[in-house]
């Protein structure tokens, strides 16, 4: 009996957690007080955690946060003041984006942040007459294809990506995704 509250205790404490965790999480358009904190996010992960050797300074999307993605959008999930969370769209014409640096923080993933976060950005794409987003990833990123083909992304061929398509020389594996419009 003493185990079955046990359970009940352990299974309550993280429910609670959970629930805290996600209340307290809010995502925001990019504000450039969270600059330093957007780059040292992104470049962490890809070199520390996907051991991908580029660099800020390789990344036009990640130096110019504001002026790369001026036509388009770009969203930071944060708990409390902490980035936990990032996602892009750049327009690239014609009714396209490319979708760019989604990343979440270790410690999040699995909670719904990911989701969140696609969720807002291709609700935006709809309110802005996209048509189609795509995106390059790396072909190692095996959870991050599983999400996106989850969400309705198609793997395509680097050459059916439009000529205006942002490519960064570490994608190798390219989506699209077809915008349902309201």
């Amino acid at each position: 009996m003493k185990s079955y509250f046990i359970v009940l205790l352990l299974i309550a404490v993280t429910l609670v957690h959970a629930v805290q965790s996600y209340v307290s999480m809010k995502i925001i358009a990019f504000d450039e007080k969270y600059n330093n904190d957007v780059i040292h996010f992104v470049s962490s992960i890809q070199q520390h955690e996907f051991h991908v050797q580029i660099t800020p300074e390789e990344q036009p999307d990640l130096r110019d946060i504001k002026g790369f993605f001026k036509n388009g959008n770009f969203l930071i999930a944060l708990d409390q003041e902490k980035v936990i969370g990032t996602i892009g769209l750049v327009d690239i014409g014609n009714g396209n984006g490319a979708l760019r640096k989604m990343f979440v923080h270790k410690d999040y993933r699995g909670k719904g942040v990911a989701q969140q976060l696609l969720e807002q950005l291709l609700l935006w794409a709809v309110q802005h007459n996209y048509t189609t987003v795509y995106l390059g990833t790396l072909p190692i990123l095996y959870a991050a294809h599983r999400f996106y083909e989850k969400n309705g992304f198609v793997e395509i061929p680097e050459q059916d990506l439009p000529q205006e398509f942002p490519l960064n020389s570490v994608d190798k594996k390219f989506y699209k995704y077809k915008v349902l419009c309201i």
